[in-house]
């Protein structure tokens, strides 16, 4: 089987908001989305001073897709209007289906305002399709210890699986639509194969480090876009590196977005705007 290589590097462009040091390779210049792979947020990795203000993300809604909030470093507070609430470490990671609706804060808890410290998060948008956009509304948050990691290479390589199967281990997140999702950290020299990826379209960031695929080299703060071609997939750290890797099949739907909506018409972001307005979303009065 021949392995993919990579068609594009798609290189995070810098977006802070307010102090909070942000880089966003997806959308970027030349790819709206890797369906059904929205949008990426890398947030830090900076250090906060005690007696900060944390993280900018107050109550606000979304409807049509999840989320998936990897914690990197530091601690991350999650309250929703569905009634789910939890406070995340290092290495863990938050997925919510926002479905029809739900409205939620992503804040630094107290003892982080407090004391400050590293701080590094990442978000990931993966849309869903018509047919679950209206879907109930759903939350499910892991810590770092509750999440398989998978040693391969002889050590070289864990794979920390999050949703989806590897080698008949199952990871704690349950996607609606069959999604792969980990995080992969190499030591140099270390290699992963992935060995069948067709109908799949692969997410692949690098967070720290620089990795080779085929013969191309993917540095931090870049999304590798796959080429279709290809069944397999090699990566091999040429330094210690952290990774996303993700993978779906394709939605091939049209997509709609507005904010922190993302239907298929117009229509339908016209009815959520509606819907949010008049209090329609989930456990909101």
């Amino acid at each position: 089987m021949s392995d993919k290589s990579i068609k594009r590097l798609h290189p995070a462009q810098r977006d802070d908001i307010g102090d909070l040091l942000t880089q966003r390779p997806l959308p970027g210049p030349y790819a709206e989305q890797i369906d059904p792979f929205l949008f990426l947020n890398h947030h830090g990795p900076q250090h906060y001073p005690p007696g900060n203000r944390g993280l900018p993300f107050g109550p606000h809604p979304h409807r049509g897709f999840d989320t998936v909030t990897f914690i990197v470093d530091g601690t991350l507070m999650h309250k929703d209007s569905a009634g789910h609430e939890s406070v995340i470490g290092a290495g863990g990671v938050q997925w919510m289906t926002a479905g029809s609706g739900i409205v939620h804060a992503e804040v630094s808890p107290p003892a982080f305002r407090e004391q400050g410290g590293p701080l590094e998060i990442l978000q990931l948008w993966i849309n869903l399709p018509g047919r679950l956009k209206m879907t109930a509304p759903a939350y499910t948050g892991v810590q770092r210890e509750d999440i398989p990691a998978i040693a391969l290479d002889a050590g070289k390589v864990a794979l920390n699986l999050i949703a989806g199967e590897w080698d008949g281990k199952q990871g704690p997140v349950r996607s609606l639509t069959g999604v792969f999702m980990s995080t992969v950290a190499m030591r140099a020299g270390g290699r992963l194969q992935v060995p069948d990826l067709r109908a799949r379209n692969v997410f692949l960031y690098v967070v720290r480090g620089t990795v080779e695929i085929n013969g191309d080299r993917a540095d931090a703060f870049h999304l590798a876009e796959l080429s279709d071609e290809g069944v397999s997939l090699g990566i091999t750290a040429e330094t210690d590196a952290l990774l996303i890797f993700g993978h779906a099949t394709p939605l091939n739907e049209p997509v709609v977005a507005h904010g922190p909506f993302v239907m298929n018409t117009r229509e339908e972001i016209r009815a959520a705007m509606a819907d949010f307005e008049a209090g329609r979303f989930q456990g909101l009065p």
